[in-house]
């Protein structure tokens, strides 16, 4: 009876269009983009429209110790939005717009539910864009600050927190706190809005996001380029980074991701036969500038680097082969998935130890008998390997292997897709335990009934 009383509250909030309530869910509101789906059913998936209802569905979920997990696109990889059994979603799809553009101070304030694509196109004759791309065009803002999503621009532009200057954010018990505004710098307490940024709904829902913009540049050209061996692409990336070129994208792919990928497009790039038989790996590089004359010198002299380096070629891609790729690079995970992969690793490394990290992965692919195909922002030392091992033990024991090598480098676990639930064994095995007691500490000042989105990243709970 009470849930039948509290279903009638929901609905009150949101309006009975706006709610569904179980078994009659939508399934794309039960699942993220995860390889390890795990199939719950929510007590209610809710459509807020405004910060106020957030707030209201909050305090219901707080006074009856519901747990609440908040859903933009479910574009994410690591399990972050999968519902809890008897819980609350809270999907933003409706909250999806452009609320404030600011073109005199490159700020635009946006609602979490708002897409990549929605964005660009509103944006698109202001002259100004937002220039974080992690490759889903689907994905809504809201998602990549909880993630605090990368993707192939960050060598130049950065991840999502370089562009975030302030929330509006819900608590748990319904309070809605206002973090940080359209400034580029404040040094006035403790930063509560990077605290939020990549805490993956752990901390607070989400309501409005004021973003940092740059300027839309008019000349830009793809340059791919073929080495013979993978050390040959990793060890000429700090040059290229060193030489002031400053890409805008700077991807490797191996041949056997190069190859699937374009297969699944149907893209022909035009590498010579001769060339393409001795390559081992690509470099895919985006070159950025104001003007035509900069544009062409930037290109020559990206080449003189490349080719002192050991490159087979360079090619400089049409307008329509160098969109095509890039597109056709953002979807890896999806020909990956569709492949058959068990894994998708996005480790993170020093730059200059990916050459060393690559080498070691292959080793330990090989002892623990399993596939891996690789390609990733090497700009960055953002790691991305498509593992292909069906065996959940050996699976479970390389992906310990490898993230215990990458740390030892420096590194992290995660660059980009997050912790979530499919990484949390191996973070709460090999984080320093003082790091988790305060992460812990900060996580119950927030949230002290572990209600908004439990059971991932430092809660280990078994699910109920």
């Amino acid at each position: 009876m009470e849930n039948v009383t509290i279903g009638e509250q929901l609905k009150a909030i949101v309006g009975s269009n706006a709610v569904t309530f179980a078994p009659d869910h939508h399934p794309d509101d039960l699942h993220d983009e995860t390889l390890h789906d795990q199939h719950t059913e929510p007590f209610a998936v809710l459509r807020p429209s405004c910060t106020h209802e957030v707030s209201e569905i909050a305090r219901v979920a707080s006074k009856h110790s519901i747990p609440v997990t908040p859903r933009g696109s479910g574009t994410g990889l690591s399990g972050a939005v999968t519902p809890v059994p008897g819980g609350i979603v809270v999907s933003f799809s409706r909250m999806n717009k452009v609320l404030r553009l600011d073109v005199n101070d490159h700020v635009a304030v946006v609602q979490p539910g708002i897409t990549l694509r929605e964005l660009g196109d509103a944006l698109a004759s202001s002259g100004l864009r937002y220039p974080v791309y992690p490759g889903e065009l689907s994905g809504s803002l809201g998602g990549n600050v909880n993630t605090n999503a990368g993707g192939m621009r960050a060598v130049r532009h950065g991840v999502t927190r370089q562009h975030v200057l302030g929330l509006e954010m819900v608590l748990i018990d319904g309070t809605v706190l206002r973090s940080g505004g359209p400034v580029v710098k404040s040094s006035s307490g403790y930063d509560i809005t990077q605290l939020v940024v990549g805490s993956e709904g752990t901390l607070a829902m989400v309501t409005e996001v004021t973003l940092k913009l740059s300027p839309a540049l008019a000349h830009a050209a793809t340059v791919l380029v073929p080495f013979s061996s993978l050390r040959e692409v990793t060890r000429v990336v700090p040059s290229i980074v060193a030489s002031g070129l400053e890409p805008a994208i700077l991807e490797y792919l191996d041949v056997i991701t190069m190859g699937a990928i374009t297969n699944a497009a149907s893209l022909e790039l035009g590498v010579e036969p001769s060339v393409a038989l001795r390559t081992a790996a690509y470099l895919i590089i985006l070159l950025e500038t104001r003007t035509a004359n900069q544009l062409e010198t930037d290109i020559a002299d990206l080449a003189g680097l490349v080719e002192q380096a050991g490159a087979l070629d360079v090619y400089v891609l049409g307008s329509g082969a160098a969109a095509r790729l890039i597109e056709a690079r953002e979807r890896a995970f999806w020909v990956a998935k569709a492949a058959g992969a068990h894994e998708i690793v996005d480790i993170v490394v020093p730059r200059s130890s990916v050459p060393e990290f690559l080498e070691e992965a292959s080793l330990i692919a090989e002892r623990h008998e399993s596939f891996i195909s690789m390609c990733g922002h090497v700009g960055d030392g953002n790691v991305h390997l498509s593992i292909f091992q069906p065996d959940n033990e050996k699976r479970t024991a390389m992906l310990f292997e490898l993230f215990t090598f990458g740390l030892g480098l420096g590194g992290q676990i995660s660059g980009e897709h997050g912790i979530g639930r499919d990484k949390q064994g191996p973070y709460l095995a090999l984080t320093d335990p003082t790091l988790l007691d305060l992460q812990r500490r900060i996580k119950h000042a927030f949230d002290p009934h572990r209600l908004l989105n439990p059971y991932r990243l430092l809660d280990e709970r078994p699910l109920p």
